[in-house]
This record gives structure tokens, sequence and C-alpha cells, in this order.
């Protein structure tokens, strides 16, 4: 009984967690939202992959506050939105920790010697989010 309630536990901070860094992402994705919505006139002119970049932004933008109601509370429905959003992110750059590819210019280190090597990171940080999310489904009682 111990084991099972301390598995439990484990799941709802693992997806507090998740949703925290969900939340933190949110709030990167705001300004980018923001900037998108102020230069709206000159998407005539970009190229068709900034086009559908900035269209995609609002929707996964509300799947992803949706998302975070659904992981805090530890319902389903915030496991599914994930599943959902895990192609926008990769598509979009919206990582869980991305946050970290501004560690070196919060550092004062400007070189772009860094930028890449993090955003690796950030890519399987993501697929471990992935694999973290579906255990944590495949566990969840029925």
């Amino acid at each position: 009984m111990t084991n099972w309630l301390n598995t439990v536990i484990n799941m709802r901070i693992t997806l507090r967690s998740f949703a925290a860094l969900d939340i933190l992402s949110l709030v990167f994705l705001g300004m980018q939202l923001w900037v998108k919505v102020e230069n709206y006139a000159y998407l005539s002119t970009a190229k068709l992959s900034e086009k559908i970049q900035a269209i995609l932004l609002l929707p996964i933008f509300i799947i992803m506050a949706i998302g975070v109601i659904g992981l805090i509370s530890g319902k389903k429905f915030g496991l599914i939105l994930y599943y959902i959003q895990f192609p926008f992110r990769l598509y979009l750059y919206i990582f869980s920790v991305g946050f970290i590819t501004f560690i070196p210019e919060a550092l004062g280190l400007f070189e772009d010697v860094w930028f890449d090597s993090l955003l690796k990171l950030c890519f399987v940080a993501e697929f471990i989010r992935l694999y973290l999310t579906v255990k944590i489904q495949l566990s969840l009682p029925e």
C-alpha cells in the first residue's frame, strides 16, 4: 500500500512540475504572440514557414493553457493535450525547458557556442517528458 501511495504522490509532483514548466513556456509564448500581433502587417511579405508559425501560435497557446489546467488537476485530458501539442512544440521550438537557452545570455556569454548544445538538450528533454507522460498515463487507473 505504501509503495502505491508513493507512486501516486510522485506522479502528482511530476505532473505539477510539468504544469509549472508549461506556465513558464506560456509566458515566453505570450511574448512571442504579442510580437506577432504587433507585426501582423509584416506577415504578408513573410515566408510560408513564418506564416504557418504565426498562425499556429494562438491555437497552441490556448491548448497549452487548457493542458496546464488539466495537469494541475491531475486529469487525463492534460496528458492527452500534451500528446496533441508535442509535434507542434517541436515545430515551433516551444520546449518545456526552453528557458535554459537564455542562460548564456543572462551570464553575458553572447557567443553562439552554447545555443546549439542547449537547443539539442531541449529536444532531448522534450522527448524525456513525452516518455514520462506516457509512463504516467499507463500507470493511471482506468
